[in-house]
């Protein structure tokens, strides 16, 4: 089976408890967080139930995207910033 990468990107205050616990569930804690999880139908109904509140996308489009614009930060960023 394929794997997913779930992002938050928007928050479950305003919603029905059972849909915060849903995203607690699988393991998505904040806005912007992300988690890959196999493509098993228990995950994708969850997804379902909360479509609204997250985004879907095949958990290897994100090494592509990590290939294709790798870091710009040189070792140096971090002297001068005091770190």
């Amino acid at each position: 089976m394929a794997d997913v990468r779930i992002t938050q990107v928007r928050s479950a205050a305003s919603h029905k408890a059972d849909q915060g616990r849903t995203l607690r569930a699988l393991g998505l804690t904040r806005i912007r967080a992300s988690v890959v999880h196999e493509d098993r139908p228990e995950i994708l109904g969850m997804i379902r139930k909360v479509s609204h509140l997250v985004e879907v996308e095949p958990a290897d489009a994100e090494l592509h995207r990590r290939a294709e614009h790798p870091k710009t930060r040189v070792e140096g960023d971090r002297k001068r910033r005091g770190q």
